[in-house]
């Protein structure tokens, strides 16, 4: 079977913008689903709520695939599946090592759903000593001191940082090293990596942050619309409303959230 190591996605080849193959493991996700029920078919816009989009752009994303439909009958579903499964580089075998077995790294590898999505968990790594040999999800886990041999004997190219943050940036040296060019990023900070390197970062305090904003933009505009009822003053409560947004517009103590990548 072929490895990560041997063959890249086309994706960047034939032109598909970030924002659309961001997009598709949604549309995979939602496809799949429809799949595993046997439905045949599904149209743009059945599909598109599936995935949480709008039908037009579905419609755009896919016709980067090619991949126009059937007006009166829809999208063929396991055709779809196929085709952007290949897109994604899934009709092949990935080769992942996740470097830092912690409680987050274990319950990574302890995952169903990589087999089934084209990843293989090649080996499990940690500095600990104490670590060496002990099994996680049926893998021995293996001393850190062996990651570039782990590399070059598994041909791998995708490694998973789950290390406390001030390891992740020498773990993630070590790793571009050895020829990983593609790195899903754990640990709560920013590495910093050569051209040629992709690196995703999962962030759940960040994602945590931005709920925690939402929730208060909420509560500050469900006390703005109250306010007025409740009393309102003889020039027309400009003063009052005014407190209102400006304390509705706080930040809390981290300043500007930072964007959500997508996942």
């Amino acid at each position: 079977m072929a490895t990560g190591r041997n063959h890249r996605p086309a994706t960047r080849s034939r032109g598909i913008p970030e924002a659309t193959v961001a997009r598709l493991p949604l549309y995979l996700r939602a496809l799949t689903a429809l799949s595993e029920r046997s439905v045949p078919t599904v149209s743009s816009e059945e599909l598109a709520a599936a995935a949480g989009v709008n039908s037009a752009k579905l419609r755009k994303d896919f016709s980067y695939l090619g991949s126009y439909g059937t007006r009166g009958v829809g999208y063929d579903v396991e055709y779809l599946v196929y085709q952007i499964s290949r897109e994604l580089g899934l009709t092949q075998d990935w080769p992942v090592v996740i470097v830092g077995i912690g409680n987050l790294g274990a319950a990574l590898a302890n995952y169903g759903g990589f087999a089934s999505r084209g990843f293989r968990v090649a080996a499990l790594i940690d500095a600990d000593p104490a670590m060496a040999g002990k099994p996680v999800a049926g893998i021995p886990v293996q001393h850190s001191d062996e990651l570039e041999k782990i590399i070059s004997d598994n041909g791998v190219s995708i490694g998973v940082i789950a290390t406390p943050a001030g390891a992740a940036q020498p773990v993630c040296d070590r790793l571009v090293a050895a020829g990983v060019t593609s790195i899903l990023n754990f640990a709560p900070t920013v590495l910093s990596v050569p051209e040629g390197v992709d690196v995703r970062k999962v962030d759940l305090s960040i994602e945590l942050q931005i709920l925690a904003f939402h929730e208060q933009r909420k509560a500050g505009d469900g006390g703005e619309a109250a306010a007025p009822a409740a009393s309102a003053p003889a020039d027309g409560g400009a003063g009052t409303a005014s407190a209102g947004a400006e304390s509705a517009g706080r930040k809390g103590p981290d300043g500007d959230m930072p964007a959500v990548m997508p996942a």
